[in-house]
């Protein structure tokens, strides 16, 4: 996949293209739909498919308090769309230049004259430019003066629901695993590189990889039954705490997987944690002892949870 970090990195090469806009927080079923439809079309019209995603998001530029927990980050977001079949994706860096351009400029400048757009694939409640003052109608104004085609994109429902970033991000929140998975059309993972910790769990018998996820948010937190990609042949079982660890008065957000059967050094490694299965709140234990009770029950549930997930996946295939 080419991933074409900024507007000043596109080249002529580039102009004359099939092309989607959006956050695609997640790339979950709704999303996936967009770019089905969108390399549909570009294969039909012998283009290539270009997505056009912003960072950082518009909310987390004008209102940074206000924007929701990310369900992925950039490259995990860029990971994803890969797996989908993406070929390229140009990253416009949100500014208050940007921000300032008029509907009609993000047009004229973005669309005709920087990617010579011939087909563009957007919802029908996107909006766009300075004030957000473009909409839908404007673009299919625009696309009769320029010549190009603006074509609404289709809406999913599950469960009598429409599929949303929101609507995962609130499963998540309530530890409806299942769902989650559903609207994503995939297991929740977050992805982050083994580093070196304090080895408090190694110290009560529970050592952890730890993972930072370089994020101020998570949509997720608590305990967890997990599996581990990118460490060996096949996922490797596990449970996890994501949080800040109150009892030993943490304040950096942190994911710590205690993996089964499994004893290999992974610092340095990049991994992937599927979340499978939420087993309870995050909490602040009075002593050691007592949270290594617990995790002694964490751990027994996440095998019992995990190994049934294992047939399942097993009896499937």
């Amino acid at each position: 996949m080419e991933f074409i970090r900024d507007l000043a990195q596109l080249r002529p090469r580039h102009r004359g293209c099939v092309a989607t806009i959006g956050n695609f927080d997640g790339v979950h079923c709704g999303h996936q739909a967009v770019l089905k439809q969108l390399q549909e079309r570009a294969k039909a019209l012998s283009l290539p498919a270009l997505v056009i995603i912003f960072e950082p998001q518009p909310l987390e530029y004008f209102a940074p308090t206000r924007a929701p927990a990310r369900l992925t980050r950039l490259r995990e977001k860029l990971m994803i769309m890969a797996r989908y079949g993406v070929e390229k994706v140009l990253c416009v860096r949100f500014s208050t230049q940007f921000a300032e351009l008029t509907a009609e400029a993000f047009i004229e400048q973005l669309l005709v004259e920087k990617l010579a757009v011939h087909h563009l694939v957007v919802g029908d409640d996107f909006r766009f430019g300075q004030e957000r003052q473009g909409h839908f109608k404007t673009l299919q104004a625009a696309g009769q003066r320029y010549g190009f085609i603006v074509e609404d994109n289709h809406t999913i429902i599950i469960d009598q629901e429409r599929v949303s970033s929101t609507r995962i991000r609130h499963a998540l929140e309530q530890g409806n695993m299942v769902l989650a998975e559903k609207l994503l059309g995939r297991p929740y993972t977050l992805c982050g590189r083994v580093r070196h910790g304090e080895q408090r769990g190694r110290s009560i018998g529970f050592p952890t990889a730890n993972i930072f996820l370089h994020r101020r948010f998570c949509p997720i937190k608590g305990v967890f039954a997990v599996f581990v990609h990118g460490i060996a042949q096949k996922a490797v079982a596990g449970v996890a705490n994501l949080g800040t660890r109150p009892t030993v008065d943490g304040q950096q957000l942190l994911l710590e997987v205690h993996l089964f059967d499994f004893n290999q050094t992974l610092y340095g490694n990049y991994v992937e944690v599927e979340f499978v299965s939420k087993l309870r709140d995050e909490k602040r234990f009075a002593s050691f002892i007592i949270l290594k009770e617990q995790i002694q029950k964490d751990a027994l549930m996440a095998k019992t949870i995990l190994s049934v997930k294992s047939a399942k996946l097993v009896m499937e295939c």
